[in-house]
Parts: C-alpha cells; structure tokens; sequence
C-alpha cells in the first residue's frame, strides 16, 4: 500500500532531535512563551526574510488576529478566494468582517489578480490571498492593487513555507503572513501552532499582546486578548524541523518532477513558470472521472485525497453569508481535484508506481 500521508513515518526521520529537544524543554521548567519559542520566532523569520515573527495556537488564530490587529470597522469587506480552505474564511467572519469571494485563475487555482479590482468596493479593507498547494500567489499584481487602493494584505501561507514569488519568499509580501504548523505541513509540528510574520514593529507587538491576554506586562491587561501562545515543546520540535525544511522541499520537488514527467496528458497538471518556486505542499491533478480515477488508485493500493470536496460557499455551515454567490470555477477544481501521494517519506520509486496506474486508468 501507498500510503497518501503517514506521519509517524514522517517524523521518524527527526525522532532522535525530537527527543534532545523534548528533554532540554522538559528539564528547563519553563513551558510557555520561554527560549524554545523565541529561537524559533527568531529563526523563522529570518528564514521567511522578514523582521518579525510571533508563534501562535494555531494558523485559524494566525488569521483571526491578523484581522483583529488592524482594528477595521465591524462588517467591513475582506477579499478572499472562493477556492480555499475554510479556515480562510471563518477567520474574516470570526474578526467581524464580511467575506467577498474572488474566483481564482483556472490554471493556478490561486486567486486571479485580474477579477480582484471588480469585487473592491467604498467598503473594501483589506485583501487576504492564500498561496494553495504550495504555489505563490501572482503578488506583483495583488501588492500594487491594495497600494493603489489603501489596502491592508495578509497571506495566509498555511500550505506554502518556503515558497517563492521571483525570488521572495511567501510571507513576506504583505503586512502580515499567517503561517499554520498543523503535522502535515511542510513545516509541521507534532499538534497545533501557527504564526504571524510581519516587518511592523508595531503590529508585531500587538500581535504579541492578543495572543497573550490583551497583556504586555504579567498581570496588566491593556487590550481584549485571547490565550492563543506557540507551545515551548512545539517551538522545539519546529526548530528541529526547519532546520531540514530546505531539504523537505527540495524532496517533494523531486517527487513533483517525476509526476510532472511522466503522467500522460489526459490528466491536468500543475504549471510550472520560472516566477514561481513551489514547494508541492499537495500535489493534485484534475480529471473529469475524479471519483472513478480514485477508487480505480485505491484498488491498487494508492491511497488519494480530496482538497477540498466541498466549495466554501456550498458548506452548512456558510448558508446564508455565502451561499447566495455563483462560482463556477471553484466548483470546477473541487470537482476535478485529486491529491497524490507527495510526502517527504515516498519515494521516487513509489511515485513511479502512482504514475503507471494513473497512466494505465
């Protein structure tokens, strides 16, 4: 069986580092927001080229606070892409703002630059793109729209850690790259963390008082905050894996190769230009048979996955913000999508064999 994700095997390759880190955290006595956070905070934002970087409870509250900081007006309008995680979404919701979703470009799946312009209205603040599957979005065009326009930016680079936009690293572009360190990242911890990476001092230490109770000073509570704090343990573990996460990339890359050589042309693959560096978070095809292409995979003991079966806007749990819209092309990829087995555990003979049976179906 190919396994589409297997984390113990994944993490197996750091568990002697895990275990050096988890014995020096535990020896220390000091478990929250100590030395493992801040060397992380501090080598992440490095890596990420920008000044700051706050570790967070999670990528959800990574965005929720990212909104939060700017202190818009409530019922304001946020720009997101119809075609993404939840996640995205509830975050403008849960900061008191009104989602308006912009279709992405059918080729990139990340949202299309040229369809943001019509969605900015008087009540437009800010834009949030999300760099999918691992690609960056078109930031030369999204950053000289919120300039023109007074707009706020934030990446959400939850699937796109040491992705590149003509050279520059995702995160870096906007006032804020909200990062999730959920296991199956490229960056993964072993639970939940996410962080902010700005180069605002200012928002930088706002950020570092919502996270931590509206609190600069133990005890002195300056504004409303939320208990939203990187874990020590999983600082330490992060540390350990970003000092690989060059090496995990390249990895995934060399697997994307081999998918991208060899599938026939019957299936639609991800494009490649030179402005883009991408990580392959997830690797996904599209097909008209998608349901059929699957269970024929699983039969050949290929395990797959679907990002996302569910549109957004189609979820319950949006019916009535969302659900009055028309996006056909995000209905489209969610149709057609299909994810292939790209962790940093395969390997090069295992995506061998994923092609032969997506070229055999």
């Amino acid at each position: 069986m190919i396994e589409y994700e297997n984390l113990g095997k994944l993490n197996k390759l750091f568990f002697s580092d895990y275990e050096s880190a988890f014995k020096a955290t535990l020896e220390s006595g000091w478990y929250i927001l100590g030395s493992q956070v801040a060397e992380f905070e501090k080598d992440f934002a490095k890596y990420c080229g920008t000044a700051h970087c706050a570790g967070l409870a999670s990528g959800l509250d990574a965005l929720i606070i990212a909104l939060k900081a700017f202190e818009f007006k409530k019922g304001s309008q946020v720009i997101l892409p119809s075609n993404t995680y939840i996640a995205t979404i509830l975050a403008a919701i849960q900061a008191g703002l009104e989602p308006v979703l912009v279709e992405p470009d059918i080729n990139t799946y990340n949202i299309d630059p040229e369809k943001i312009r019509a969605a900015i209205t008087d009540k437009t603040v800010a834009i949030v793109v999300v760099h999918l599957y691992g690609k960056s979005c078109e930031m030369d065009k999204i950053t000289q729209i919120c300039k023109e326009h007074s707009l706020k930016l934030v990446e959400d680079v939850a699937q796109a850690h040491g992705a590149e936009f003509k050279g520059k690293r995702t995160g870096s572009f906007g006032e804020f790259g909200a990062f999730s360190f959920y296991p199956t990242k490229n960056l993964g911890a072993l639970g939940d963390g996410g962080s902010l990476n700005t180069n605002d001092k200012d928002l930088d230490e706002k950020v570092r008082m919502l996270r931590n109770y509206g609190s600069k000073v133990k005890y002195v509570n300056e504004v409303i905050g939320y208990n939203s704090r990187l874990d020590e343990v999983q600082a330490a573990f992060l540390s350990v894996k970003l000092k690989k996460l060059d090496q995990i990339n390249e990895h995934k890359r060399k697997l994307a190769r081999v998918y991208l050589d060899n599938i026939k042309e019957d299936f639609i693959k991800p494009v490649e230009h030179e402005d883009y560096f991408d990580v392959y978070h997830i690797f996904n095809v599209r097909h008209p048979k998608r349901d059929q292409l699957r269970e024929y995979l699983l039969n050949k003991e290929i395990k797959t996955e679907i990002h996302y079966p569910i549109p957004p806007h189609e979820q319950l749990a949006m019916k009535g913000i969302l659900d009055k819209g028309y996006y056909p092309i995000s209905e489209e990829i969610h149709k057609t999508t299909l994810s292939l087995p790209v962790s940093y555990f395969h390997t090069v003979d295992d995506i061998h064999q994923v092609t032969e049976a997506l070229n055999d179906f």
